[in-house]
């Protein structure tokens, strides 16, 4: 059985950092594609960032040089370190490969 699961979400200040990990089981994980994705109240969900098997990686402009997407294929691990964050970081966020998803981990941060 596919399963993806977060963790590491919680209340932080703005500029504080949080670091979200997902772990894989069930799939070949280690060759595809793996992602993160948030959804904000009222909000539709969008990609946050993305990372291939060899590492290459891409972030949607509103989180470069802020967030930063790293994996473990041995592990079957993917994480998301967030830095400097902001009140519209404020989401759940979601782990996803290869149309499998977690259930999100709700990120909040204010002050």
């Amino acid at each position: 059985q596919v399963q993806l699961a977060e963790s590491g979400g919680g209340l932080v200040p703005p500029g504080g950092s949080l670091r979200l990990s997902c772990a894989a089981s069930g799939g070949l994980f280690r060759f595809n594609v793996m992602a993160w994705y948030r959804q904000a109240p009222g909000k539709e969900r969008e990609l946050v960032a993305s990372i291939t098997p060899g590492g290459s990686t891409y972030y949607v402009d509103s989180v470069k040089g802020r967030f930063t997407i790293s994996r473990d294929n041995a592990k079957n691990m993917l994480y998301l370190q967030m830095d400097s964050l902001k009140p519209e970081d404020t989401a759940v966020y979601y782990c996803e490969s290869s149309t499998y998803w977690g259930k999100g981990t709700l990120v909040t941060v204010s002050s």
